[in-house]
This record gives structure tokens, C-alpha cells and sequence, in this order.
């Protein structure tokens, strides 16, 4: 966001006598000199801080350096992805409207949209993930008022067609929201094939190192809200002195409406120490990416190539029908997170994974240590059998997040498993 005095400096490039690290501005609080100086901000929040539990110097450096590796213009970070995903649609949804998802999604957002919203009253279309550019179409409704996709799903690492999601919701006035989790913005920036709005699970790949929970909002300033299906972006919002969005704050309409009537009411904004160790992880980001897609090759190669699994997903193999999908939109890489459905199945799977000793057994996923986990079992626990398979998951499927360790290490731990499950 433009604001005239809260940003330590924009991105954090420390001057003469300043320290080498961002600092943390742990405090929830910020003095002013007079009533009338705070009556001020109030009237406009973009010109300094009221409150930690909507903005904060640190976080305000993390949000514009995420905000500039999308090429949006601005960005607000949450206490999570799934605050990011929630406040993303919520921010212009309302009870009664509807908006179109990827069946292939993750099973938590999944869950989000098809449950929580729609006791919302706010109505979730699941369409496939390859849908035809006439099936898309055919999925719009009056009241339709988005489009969400990830760029490479969670777990099914299907790849979405950016270009052809932001078609058709642009066809239809509406703006496309692409989750670039799995991707960051070092191997895919959903904005320059057409995407309006971005989010991530900052908990992941950005963190890195697991060790704080976060997600982040970033608005490419490009969508027109004045289209006439926007009135809560363009009328006049009594519950802030008057405020009209697209007219007060045209640079970016979207995530000023967020931060000013959703983070204020919803209070899901990260703490100070979090958004400094998000950092950090930002840091090293470029050079982790890479290291996450080498070792992810040859991992995902040698699984294709044991005779152990049904099948592979990893778009970077020239054997996968998504292949081509991922050379278009990420050519440097699809991440270090693999999908294998193993032969034998649920128990198969189990026995697999409780055989492993150097990856981890847990509930996370694109990490700097190799972890695994059971879809069926924890994150898509709560699925239908009938949205399980519509997210392309069945009882033999393992998310295999592939880490930084020496690749020849994690393949040694690949074969043990194999050769556990050889042994039933």
C-alpha cells in the first residue's frame, strides 16, 4: 500500500548506521502527537499505523517485497493460507453470490469453500481442473462473482491453464484468484498470464523452514471493479466514514477493502516475529527453488522408473500428461512436491511411509527436510469418496515433498520403503 510513514523502508535496505537485519517492531501500538492526528488516520488508514491487529511496520516490508517478486501492487499478509483463501473470496462475495473453484484444490480450501461458505450462503461451483473453455463457461451464473485455481494443485500437482481461467473470467467480468503456493513466484507469476488477485500459504515454500504458520494477499492492480458487479467496491461503505474503494484508493481497490473492513473485523493478521522469520525464508527463496525442482527430478525419474506405483504425477516428467501445461507456465521447475499412487494401495501406502527414516511423517509439505503424508488419511480426511476422487486422490496416493537434502540420501530412503512394501 502507498503509506507515507509506516514502511521501515521499502523492501529493507539498511542505510548508514542502521542494522544489517529488518527489525522486529514488536509492539501493538503506535503514539500520536494529538486526537486530531488519530481522528486522521482513522479517515484514512494508509497514512500510518492504527493497530497491529491490521498493519505493522515489519510485516509491511515482508507484504511489499511478496507483493513485488508477483508483480502486483500491493499485498496484505494473514495468520495463515487458509485466512488468505477465506478473506480472498469474502472480499467480494457476499450471501447469495456464487464463484467457480478447481475440483483439484486442496482439501482443506476445498472444505472451506463447499461447507463454511455455503453456510455463508455464498455458493461454490467445483469445475475439473482441465475443463474445456466451453465447460468453464457453461459453469457461470448471474450471481458468479470469481474464479479460483492453484497453479499446481495440492496433492494432485495437476497444473491449471492460467491463461484460459482468466479468459473465461474475464469474459464474464470477474476476476481470476490463482493459490501460487506450490510454484512461489520464482517459477510461475500467475499475474503475467492473466490472474487478478494471488495468494500463497507463506508457510510453505516462502517460510521454508516450518517454523511459523502465515499466507499472504497480493492484488495485481490490473482488475476493472467498476464493471458494474463490484457495487461494494465502487458505492459508497457507511461502515468506514464513506469510503468509495475504487474512487479513494484506485491504485488498489481490492486490498485496501480487505485490509480496511476485513483484517479490521477479522483481526487474522500475522505477529511481528513471524513476518521477520518470513523473511528470512524470503531470502533464500531463488536458491532453494532451484535445489527443491534438481533433487525433485531425479527422485520423481527414479519412482516412474521402479515399477512400484500406478502412477506418477510430477509435470516435469515427459511422460506426464501435464507436461506441456508445465513447460508454458513453469519451465524452470514444478516445485519439489511429488504425487505417486503406490501398487497395493491404503495399505501399501502405510506400510511405505512407516518405513521411511530420513523423510518425515508429517502434516506440512514444502519444507527444506523430505516429509510425506497420507492425503486420504489427513488432509483429505474429511472428503466425500465422491470429492476424493474428483481431487484425484485415492487410497494408494502419497504427497512426497521432496527436501534439500543430497538427493542420493533421500533416494537410498525411497528403496527402503519400496523394499518394505516388497516384504507384505
Amino acid at each position: 500500500m502507498k503509506i507515507e510513514t509506516k514502511c521501515l523502508h521499502e523492501g529493507y535496505t539498511p542505510k548508514n548506521g542502521e542494522p544489517r537485519v529488518m527489525p522486529i517492531v514488536q509492539s501493538t501500538t503506535y503514539v500520536y502527537d494529538s486526537t486530531d492526528d488519530v481522528a486522521a488516520v482513522f479517515d484514512d488508514p494508509t497514512k500510518s499505523l492504527i493497530y497491529s491487529r491490521f498493519e505493522n511496520p515489519t510485516t509491511d516490508c515482508v507484504e511489499k517485497k511478496i507483493a513485488a517478486l508477483e508483480g502486483g501492487v500491493a499485498a496484505m499478509c494473514t495468520s495463515s493460507g487458509q485466512a488468505a483463501s477465506l478473506l480472498s473470496i469474502l472480499n467480494i462475495c457476499e450471501a447469495g453470490d456464487s464463484f467457480i473453484a478447481s475440483a483439484s484444490i486442496y482439501g482443506g480450501t476445498i472444505n472451506l469453500f463447499a461447507v463454511t461458505l455455503k453456510r455463508m450462503g455464498i455458493e461454490c461451483i467445483f469445475v475439473e481442473h482441465d475443463a474445456t473453455e466451453e465447460e468453464l463457461n457453461a459453469a457461470f451464473k448471474e450471481n458468479t462473482k470469481c474464479v479460483f485455481g492453484e497453479t499446481l494443485a495440492n496433492p494432485a500437482i495437476t497444473v491449471l491453464d492460467i491463461e484460459l481461467w482468466a479468459k473465461c473470467a474475464h469474459a464474464h467480468g470477474v476476476p481470476l484468484i490463482v493459490d501460487n503456493t506450490f510454484a512461489t513466484p520464482i517459477l510461475c507469476r500467475p499475474i503475467e498470464w492473466g490472474a487478478d488477485i494471488v495468494i500463497h500459504s507463506t508457510s510453505k515454500y516462502m517460510d521454508g523452514h516450518a517454523v511459523q504458520v502465515g499466507g499472504v494477499i497480493v492484488d495485481s492492480g490490473k482488475f476493472d471493479w467498476t464493471n458494474g458487479k463490484f457495487p461494494c467496491m465502487t458505492e459508497v461503505d457507511e461502515s468506514y466514514h464513506g469510503v468509495v474503494y475504487t474512487r479513494d484508493y484506485a491504485f488498489a481497490p481490492y486490498i485496501v477493502k480487505a485490509r480496511m473492513q476485513l483484517m479490521r473485523d477479522f483481526g487474522c493478521y500475522p505477529a511481528a516475529n513471524s513476518s521477520f522469520l518470513l523473511n528470512l525464508g524470503l531470502e533464500t527463496l531463488a536458491i532453494r527453488m532451484k535445489r527443491y525442482c534438481e533433487n525433485a527430478r531425479v527422485v520423481a525419474k527414479y519412482i516412474e522408473d521402479s515399477g512400484m506405483a500406478e502412477f506418477v504425477t510430477y509435470p516435469d516428467l515427459e511422460s506426464s500428461k501435464q507436461h506441456a501445461l508445465a513447460q508454458k507456465y513453469l519451465p524452470d521447475g514444478t516445485s519439489g512436491v511429488i504425487s505417486f499412487s503406490i501398487k497395493g494401495g491404503r495399505p501399501a501406502a502405510i506400510k511405505f511411509m512407516d518405513s521411511l527414516k530420513l523423510a518425515s511423517n508429517e502434516v506440512h509439505v514444502a519444507d527444506i527436510r523430505t516429509c510425506v503424508l497420507h492425503p486420504a488419511s489427513a488432509t483429505h480426511r474429511q472428503l466425500t469418496d465422491e470429492q476424493l476422487v474428483a481431487a484425484g486422490i485415492d487410497g494408494g496416493l502419497i504427497r512426497f515433498s521432496v527436501g534439500l537434502e543430497n538427493v542420493e540420501d533421500i533416494l537410498e530412503d525411497v528403496k527402503r520403503g519400496f523394499d518394505a512394501v516388497k516384504e507384505m
